[in-house]
C-alpha cells in the first residue's frame, strides 16, 4: 500500500516508521522550510521494538495514495493542508489529531475522500528530524468502525508491531473517549508544570484533575458519547507517574499549545448544553495567561 504522512512529528513519524518497516511505501509531507533538514528515513525507538525505514520526502502530494495519515498539531492543520492540493489523490484520510472539530474541517477540505477518524494514546516525541522516541509502554489506536475494510491491512501491521487497535462504531464515542482523558491530563499537568504522578499526589491538583474529568464526561454524555466518569478517573489514576502531556512539552519548548483543540469542545459544549465547567475554564484561564 502507498501511504502519505502529513505532519512529521511524534505521531506521524511513529506511524510512518512502523508501516515502512513492514514494506509499505511512505511519503512524508513536509513544510518547505523543514524539507532540507529531514532525512530520507524515519528512525523509531520504542519499547515495542525499533524501526528504521526509508521514506520519500515531498512538500506537496503529487501522486495517488491509499491512506493519508493526518497528524500535525491542531494549531498547524490549516496550513499543513496546503500540501494536499488535490483531494482526488487520496483514497482515505485518517486524522490522528487531538480534539474533535478537525473531522468536520477535513471533510470540507478533502471532499470526495473518505475521512475515517482515528485516535492514538501513547507518549511519542520527535527528538530530531526523522527521529522518534516512543516512551510509554503502550500505543493504542482507535478507528471509526466504517473504516474497517479500508484500514484492515495497516491496522494489522500496527498490531503486529505491538500496538493495540480497536474499532468504534460511533464517531462521537471514539473521539470523546480520548478527549475526556486527554483534556484533564493535559490541562492539569501543563498548568501545574508537574508530571501526572505529581498532580495526583497533590490534593489540590488531584481535585482539579478529577473535576475537569467529570466536566469533560458531562459534555461528552450530552453530545451522545458513551463514556463513564468513574472509569475515566480510574484510568487517569493508572497513568504512569512520570508521564507528561504533549501540551506541557509544547509550552516548555515555547511552542503554541493545542489549548482550543483540547479544551474548546468542553467549554463550547458547556455553553451549548447549559452545563457549567468551572474546573476546565479555570485551567484554561491560567494557561492562556502563559501564552498571551
Amino acid at each position: 500500500m502507498k501511504h502519505a504522512v502529513l505532519g512529521a512529528g511524534g505521531v506521524g513519524g511513529f506511524v510512518g516508521a512502523v508501516l515502512g518497516k513492514a514494506g509499505a511505501e511512505v511519503t512524508v509531507l513536509l513544510r518547505q522550510e523543514s524539507f532540507a533538514a529531514h532525512p530520507d528515513s524515519l528512525e523509531l525507538t520504542s519499547p515495542l521494538g525499533n524501526a528504521t525505514t526509508r521514506v520519500m520526502r515531498a512538500t506537496r502530494l503529487d501522486h495517488p495514495v491509499d491512506v493519508l495519515w493526518v497528524t500535525p498539531k491542531a494549531t498547524q492543520l490549516e496550513s499543513a493542508l496546503h500540501a494536499v492540493p488535490d483531494a482526488g489523490l487520496v483514497h482515505v484520510a485518517v486524522p490522528l489529531l487531538n480534539g474533535i472539530d478537525h473531522v468536520a474541517l477535513l471533510r470540507t477540505r478533502l471532499r470526495g475522500t473518505e475521512v475515517v477518524p482515528g485516535t492514538i494514546a501513547g507518549e511519542l516525541e520527535r527528538v530530531a528530524p526523522g527521529r522518534i522516541v516512543h516512551r510509554s509502554q503502550f500505543a493504542r489506536f482507535g478507528f471509526a468502525g466504517q473504516g474497517r475494510d479500508l484500514l484492515e491491512r495497516p491496522a494489522a501491521t500496527l498490531e503486529r508491531f505491538g500496538c493495540t487497535v480497536s474499532w468504534v462504531v460511533d464517531e462521537a464515542t471514539l473521539l470523546w473517549r480520548k478527549l475526556v482523558m486527554l483534556a484533564p491530563f493535559a490541562l492539569t499537568t501543563s498548568a501545574a508544570r508537574k508530571t501526572i504522578g505529581e498532580v495526583r499526589d497533590d490534593p489540590g491538583w488531584r481535585e482539579r484533575l478529577e473535576g475537569a474529568a467529570a466536566e469533560a464526561c458531562a459534555i461528552a454524555l450530552a453530545d451522545g458519547a458513551g463514556v463513564e466518569t468513574a472509569t475515566v478517573i480510574e484510568a487517569l489514576h493508572a497513568f504512569p507517574a512520570p508521564m507528561r502531556s504533549s501540551m506541557q512539552k509544547d509550552l516548555a519548548a515555547g511552542r503554541p499549545p493545542e489549548l482550543d483543540a483540547i479544551a474548546g469542545p468542553i467549554v463550547r459544549g458547556g455553553a451549548r448544553h447549559g452545563i457549567d465547567v468551572p474546573y476546565t475554564k479555570g485551567l484554561v484561564a491560567e494557561l492562556a495567561k502563559r501564552v498571551a
